[in-house]
């Protein structure tokens, strides 16, 4: 490589050991441009280090330096460390610097340096023998700033000492630190108080010991996040700019008033939920639009209407004493609503609060059994209700919403009938799921909307026999899965009768399944796409043969068939010999395995 002078580009150098492809390779290479990563350090020999010229490179605009974290032979000698990165010192017009892995327990004194002037991103990662970080608040350009996985310092913010007095991180935007245990306290200075004067995002994770205060002078500063720092018991920094918080696992961080300009407020824990709520309830004009709750086992109530009438997104998880907002509070921006594992409370879902509600998710609300609404709801799209086993009943006079698309419900054992009405007051359904819903037996007077295009059914063994399921003649789509196990043959006479109009039809998970009926299918004829997979049983297929409109079957995870297609069984294949692609896969990981393509016809 040394002999390539001219060459221009090289995205990757990885340093040979017991000097082959030595770092001494790069010394010649002075044309280099854009982007080089030097990786696996640890085989650099001290007495080529030298040679390798990285200053020299003047067109180079990003530096990766790397050590493998898991290379034998760690810290064995710190200045000889020190003294490769010492020499790997970049030309001034870097614009981004990455240091990975390095095992030395101080920088050299170019990192740091405010003579970068061009430097805006920096990134320290897996330095785990560095006692102290770099001085690097007088880069005056840096605005990326991030520090992963540096497990030695106990302070931070010292670098400069007390008699500093200058502005810190003067274009600072973006400061990160993670995966930092032993880190303590966060030193600021009185003299410091204009440092980072422009800093509008401070993330700050997996910090266990950190405690005390944070710096309070983030004037501009809009987005924090600080999780799992557990010891961390200050009040948050006072800003007028602060649109995003996100406060996870760190329970004792307060927030004792909602800033006037948050949009975004995610939360996660006991403590911290609480005081929020208490500032919910004495901020006078909040612009909260998305709140996210999680893991609160405490009694709590929304109060004040002044929060909730500016809310889009609310999402509840993990919260089962938390008491949902009641009729007298107008929810009337909220957009999307999430209910997870929470409310315990709630057993009837009042939509009239939601007037403007797009998406409506309820997952795992054991008491919940009904939704009410007397008004039309006109912007709904989306309902899912899941693994709900108390809910039974959509509202008594139907459910008005005449822009949803999609309609899901699983594992909602006790329902046994779709919405009254569901043909006029729901016009523009083209989705619907219905799965493990084993009393779902009812269809209502009227049958289903014109505009109903895919529907999946999933271990509703009554819905099924239902013989208005024939008039179901809007369809493209259908799926069926998880038939039980009684059923040995598909379609049975004793189930209505598939809607004519399908052009693809699904069955999955049919553990008992042994034979398909062609006959039963004939009528289909439009159906372009059959999909059959999970029916570990099933190997014959009686009858005439497949739709001849049919052109593609798919076989998933049915080792049995896949075997007679393979063999081109006699009695098997005549009937699907028109079929223009037959694709077969047995391997348990469809997506990855090798898929069999016969391709009967052109």
């Amino acid at each position: 490589m040394s002999k390539l002078k001219i060459l221009q580009n090289l995205s990757l150098f990885l340093v040979g050991k017991h000097g082959e492809k030595g770092i001494k390779e790069l010394g010649t290479l002075s044309n280099l441009q854009g982007s080089l990563s030097i990786a696996k350090l640890e085989n650099v020999i001290n007495t080529e280090i030298s040679e390798t010229k990285i200053m020299d490179k003047k067109c180079l605009e990003e530096l990766w330096l790397s050590w493998s974290e898991d290379a034998k032979d760690h810290f064995t000698n710190s200045q000889s460390e020190m003294n490769i990165l010492c020499k790997l010192q970049p030309t001034k017009n870097l614009k981004r610097l990455d240091v990975y892995g390095y095992r030395g327990t101080r920088f050299p004194e170019w990192v740091g340096d405010p003579s970068y002037h061009n430097l805006t991103e920096l990134y320290v990662i897996g330095c785990r023998y560095c006692c102290i970080l770099p001085p690097l608040g007088q880069l005056h350009s840096l605005k990326k700033l991030t520090i992963r996985r540096m497990s030695m310092p106990e302070t931070i913010g010292h670098e400069y000492g007390d008699s500093f007095t200058g502005t810190l991180f003067p274009s600072l935007e973006c400061l990160e630190f993670h995966h930092m245990p032993c880190w303590e306290m966060w030193h600021h200075s009185h003299h410091s108080d204009d440092s980072f004067p422009v800093l509008k995002s401070l993330v700050i994770n997996d910090c266990p010991k950190l405690k005390g205060d944070l710096p309070p002078h983030f004037r501009m500063l809009e987005a924090i996040q600080i999780k799992r720092c557990n010891q961390l018991g200050s009040s948050l920094p006072k800003t007028f700019s602060i649109r995003k918080l996100h406060i996870f696992e760190s329970n004792k961080v307060a927030l004792h008033e909602l800033p006037l300009s948050l949009e975004e407020l995610r939360i996660q824990g006991r403590e911290v939920t609480e005081s929020v709520f208490e500032a919910i309830a004495i901020t006078p004009r909040a612009s909260l639009q998305i709140l996210d709750i999680r893991d609160c086992s405490s009694a709590i109530s929304f109060q004040g209407d002044c929060l909730l009438t500016s809310l889009k997104f609310l999402y509840i998880t993990d919260c089962k004493n938390l008491n949902f907002p009641k009729q007298n509070h107008q929810l009337e921006s909220l957009q999307y609503l999430t209910i997870t594992r929470s409310c315990d409370s709630l057993t009837t879902l009042p939509l009239d609060i939601l007037p403007n509600l797009n998406n409506l998710h309820i997952y795992k609300c054991e008491n919940i059994g009904c939704l009410s609404t007397s008004k039309i709801l006109p912007n709904l799209s989306y309902i899912g209700i899941s693994n709900c086993p108390r809910f039974v009943s959509f509202p008594e006079e139907g459910l008005s919403a005449p822009n949803l698309k999609i309609l899901y419900i699983t594992n909602c054992t006790n329902l046994k009938s779709l919405p009254c009405h569901i043909n006029t007051l729901l016009p523009k359904l083209e989705v619907m799921t219905i799965d493990e819903c084993r009393e779902m037996e009812t269809i209502p007077d009227g049958g289903m909307p014109r505009s109903l295009r895919s529907l999946c059914i999933g271990n509703c063994e009554k819905l099924l026999r239902n013989p208005s399921l024939t008039l179901f003649d809007m369809l493209s789509h259908l799926s069926i899965s998880d038939l039980f196990d009684g059923v040995d043959y598909f379609p049975r006479k004793d189930f209505a009768l598939l809607p004519p109009s399908l052009t693809s039809l699904e069955l999955w998970k049919m553990s008992s399944l042994h034979t398909l009926e062609c006959t039963e299918l004939l009528h289909l004829t439009s159906l372009q796409q059959l999909t059959i997979g999970d029916c570990p049983k099933l190997e014959n297929v009686a009858g005439e043969r497949m739709p001849a409109s049919l052109i593609n079957l798919q076989i998933f995870r049915c080792p049995l068939l896949e075997e007679q297609f393979r063999r081109k069984h006699p009695n098997i294949w005549p009937k699907i010999s028109h079929i223009k692609v037959i694709q077969a896969n047995n391997n348990p990981g469809a997506a990855k395995g090798v898929v069999l393509i016969w391709m009967t016809a052109y």
